[in-house]
Formats: C-alpha cells, sequence, structure tokens
C-alpha cells in the first residue's frame, strides 16, 4: 500500500491536529499515572537485588589462651587463602603460561589452555562437586571400553524382519 503524496491542506491539517491530540493525550497519561508506574519500577528493581545480612563483629575470646612456645607459627600462605574462597583448585604455572602464547584464531592462546584444562577430570580442578550434575560423573575413573561380543551378520539376522516389511506377521511372532 502506497502513501499517498498528493496531499491538500486539508489533510495535513487533520493529520496536525491528531498528532497534537496523541501528543496531548501522552503527556496527560504521564502527569496522571507517571508517579506510580516509576514507584512501581523501583519496587522491582529493590525486589531484583540481593539481600544482605548484616555482618557480625569478630567474637572476641573470653580468655586468652597462651600459645605453646615449642610449635612454630605457620603463616597461611595466600594459595591456601585461595583456595579457600575459590571453588577450583589454582592451575599449573605451566597450564596458565599457555594462555599467554599466541591467539586463539591459531588454536593457541586461550584455545590451547581450554583445550588442556578440559582434559583434566573433575576432582582435580574442583575442591567439590559445585551442582549436583558433578556427583554423577564425580570419581568414576578412566572409561572402560566394551567390545561387542556378536558378529554383524547375529546383530542384523536378529533385528531385521525375515518376512519383509509389508508381509502377513507369522501367528508365533504376536503377543497375545
Amino acid at each position: 500500500m502506497s502513501r499517498q503524496l498528493s496531499m491538500d491542506t486539508v489533510q495535513q491539517n487533520f493529520w496536525k491536529e491528531e498528532y497534537l491530540k496523541e501528543k496531548m493525550l501522552r503527556c496527560e497519561w504521564h502527569h496522571k499515572y507517571g508517579s506510580v508506574v516509576k514507584a512501581k519500577q523501583k519496587a522491582k528493581a529493590a525486589a531484583r537485588l540481593p539481600l544482605k545480612l548484616p555482618t557480625l563483629p569478630p567474637k572476641a575470646p573470653l580468655s586468652p589462651l597462651p600459645a605453646p612456645k615449642a610449635v612454630p607459627s605457620r603463616a597461611s600462605s595466600p594459595t591456601l587463602e585461595a583456595s579457600i574462597q575459590s571453588e577450583m583448585y589454582p592451575v599449573p604455572p605451566a597450564t596458565r603460561a599457555l594462555l599467554y602464547e599466541g591467539i586463539s584464531h591459531d588454536f593457541q592462546g586461550r584455545y590451547r589452555y581450554l583445550s588442556t584444562r578440559k582434559l583434566d577430570v573433575p576432582e582435580k580442578r574442583y575442591l567439590f562437586p559445585i551442582t549436583t550434575s558433578f556427583t554423577y560423573g564425580w570419581q568414576l575413573g578412566p572409561p572402560v571400553k566394551q567390545e561387542l561380543v556378536s558378529c554383524k551378520m547375529c546383530r542384523t539376522e536378529s533385528f531385521f524382519r525375515k518376512n519383509g516389511a509389508f508381509a502377513l506377521l507369522d501367528p508365533r511372532d504376536l503377543a497375545l
């Protein structure tokens, strides 16, 4: 459907009046309901924010226990602290170095790092199963290859119908 290009002043004034009416109607609606809509939007945005629990102050020990002098105090290493905060074990430096060698387009860099990381079993990458689907494959061990004992002709003869697709069925084949 094509647009009329030959518009006279009557049609132009009609469309101008329609446009102004619609504009005024939108302004009136916004003036009447705009604050209500904004309040609802703010309430929805506040509901989407995660609930923040108050932080508890650290409890002071009731009586300070004297530290035994025979046992030297161990300073916690940064890798131990990182492993406590993270769900994954730290990446070995040799594997991490793959990130900085080449680009993914040439099957190096990030591509090679991810393909190398993917080869490790989940027990070597994660501290514990994160999702429930992890538990299905957790600590399965290496896959066991099962070989078929039967020959190809045995499978073919037992799978296909002997009388053809449209032949009448043998009464002995029907289950009653």
